[in-house]
């Protein structure tokens, strides 16, 4: 089907790493219009999401509008709406309020969600950390907690003052190093008559070391800085039950708190299995080499909602590098279609991994033989890499501005409650009150 105008129409679902690079390739592009669709008007630097959480940076640092990413491309459209469904068959995009699109070809990177398990009441009792909204929202409770604590300090019984999150990747490595930072350094300046020593950050993880895609001696390096920053480590256990005013772990322990972070993973979004399309691990959709779909041309899948295989035949990681390139190449491969050449493969350029760890560390693996990064250089590495990958010159130069700041000053913020109604805590809804304490298990932690 052709565009009135004669132009091939592209329609891109998702604004994300993988959605903003289809865009991106295909902006300017002869003979083609494109409909980028997300349910934001922005897109969100997701890798950063838990320094907004801790008031190291502001939710405008790390989103940038869509529609000024494209204000100079006549031929890229932004569309704020979210999908419903999407027919792969006859190429049609339905959002929820039942606008249609009908495309050429569709190139879907609309994301991931949480991944909760099963896990009993962890859906509705914990914070996860996928969104700008979820960051802020967190970063509400934060501050919350120790609100409540300054006005009753009885409430640090209570929990008021234990953060708990659950899994040991990077985004709950690096949230318990910014946390803990936060809590020691600007908390205690800020709450002069609060006990926040009485503070503490719990890290739990199914697994037996933190950040398990790194080496072992990475893995030494971090369980080293978090002690020193005094995060509890609990390895080799799940968290089984998650409740409004504590946690239960596999092991029996029992830890009274009032913020459960969720780090635990990711799964597609229902989208997936609404589209029809075959699913595999996570219920993301099995790709062809090139990033199609077998059975269904015309139709391109990127970024976490794919299984994407890499050259040993394993699924690639859900990372932000994976989508932007996949999203680049998928519509290179609508290119060659429209131009009635053949598809490529795709090829992942691995640039590494790395996480930050708080203030001026961080560990980083680079390069093809994965040369081992720690300490201030692997934390340059880290602002570098994360600075040019950001969206916006402006907001490049804020972050910079913000991380320095942090790095050289020991307060950072502000500290404002602007969801004051999200962060209120009913402190009746426990029924067990200071009786909700945390029993430790011998063997079953390290801090």
């Amino acid at each position: 089907m052709s565009a009135a105008d004669g132009r091939r129409h592209v329609v891109i679902v998702g604004g994300g790493f993988a959605g903003l690079g289809a865009a991106k390739e295909l902006a300017g592009e002869d003979g083609v219009r494109v409909t980028l669709i997300d349910r934001n008007n922005y897109h969100q630097f997701q890798p950063l999401l838990y320094q907004v959480a801790t008031s190291q940076l502001a939710g405008t640092d790390i989103a940038y509008p869509l529609r000024k990413l494209f204000h100079r491309d006549e031929n890229v459209d932004v569309k704020m709406a979210e999908v419903a469904a999407i027919d792969p068959v006859a190429r049609t995009v339905t959002a929820t309020d039942g606008a249609t699109w009908s495309a050429d070809a569709i190139v879907l990177g609309a994301g991931s969600q949480p991944n909760f398990f099963q896990t009993a009441g962890a859906e509705d009792n914990t914070f996860p950390l996928y969104s700008l909204t979820d960051a802020q929202q967190l970063r509400s409770r934060v501050i919350g907690v120790f609100e409540d604590a300054d006005r009753d300090p009885s409430r640090i019984d209570q929990g008021a003052l234990r953060f708990v999150i659950v899994g040991g990747g990077p985004t709950g490595v690096e949230l318990a190093g910014a946390l803990a930072d936060m809590i020691h350094d600007t908390m205690t300046a800020e709450f002069h008559d609060l006990a926040v020593s009485a503070a503490e950050v719990h890290i739990v993880d199914l697994g037996h070391a933190l950040l398990g895609p790194f080496s072992e001696h990475a893995h030494d390096y971090v369980a080293k800085i978090l002690h020193r920053k005094g995060v509890h480590v609990h390895l080799g256990v799940a968290v089984t039950d998650v409740t409004p005013d504590h946690v239960i772990l596999g092991d029996g322990t029992r830890l009274a708190t009032r913020c459960v972070i969720w780090g635990g993973g990711i799964k597609a979004p229902p989208l997936a299995a609404a589209a029809g399309l075959p699913q595999g691990r996570g219920g993301r959709i099995d790709v062809a080499r090139d990033l199609s779909v077998e059975g269904f041309p015309g139709l391109y899948v990127t970024g976490d909602i794919a299984n994407i295989l890499g050259p040993d035949d394993h699924p690639l990681p859900q990372l932000g590098s994976v989508a932007m390139q996949s999203g680049a190449w998928a519509a290179r491969n609508v290119l060659a279609d429209f131009a009635g050449q053949s598809r490529s493969p795709f090829h992942y350029r691995d640039k590494g991994i790395m996480a930050m760890i708080g203030r001026g560390s961080a560990v980083a693996e680079v390069g093809a033989h994965r040369h081992e990064l720690h300490g201030v250089i692997a934390f340059s590495a880290w602002l570098g890499v994360h600075a040019m990958l950001m969206t916006g010159v402006r907001n490049r130069i804020d972050a910079f501005v913000n991380w320095g700041w942090d790095y050289f000053s020991k307060t950072r913020g502000p500290q404002v409650l602007d969801r004051s109604d999200e962060a209120r805590i009913d402190w009746g809804d426990g029924g067990d009150g200071g009786a909700a304490e945390e029993t430790l298990l011998t063997g079953s932690t390290s801090s």
